[in-house]
């Protein structure tokens, strides 16, 4: 599910914020263009998550058997086939 614009800033204001308390970065531009590259990779990262959510789920379709969705055995299936998808694309 994808997040609200107002959610994904939000969000990446409290990353900014927390990154700069914590003294875990210094800033040599203006943090404008910070947070908008922060949120920015955060929209990236949900979309790739929706992305591969949608590639497993056709996966699992596509078996001659039909998994229930929810069930024990397809929440595993989902989990491998998610892990096995992230790695084809950060090659983890």
């Amino acid at each position: 599910m994808m997040l609200s614009d107002e959610k994904i800033t939000h969000t990446s204001h409290i990353l900014f914020n927390s990154l700069i308390n914590k003294g875990l970065i210094k800033l040599k531009t203006d943090d404008t263009e910070v947070r908008r590259e922060i949120k920015r990779s955060f929209i990236q990262a949900l979309k790739l998550g929706e992305s591969i959510d949608e590639i497993v789920k056709r996966k699992l379709q596509s078996f001659s058997r039909k998994i229930v969705e929810g069930s024990p055995e397809w929440n595993i299936l989902y989990k491998k086939f998610f892990e096995e998808e992230e790695k084809k694309r950060f090659g983890r």
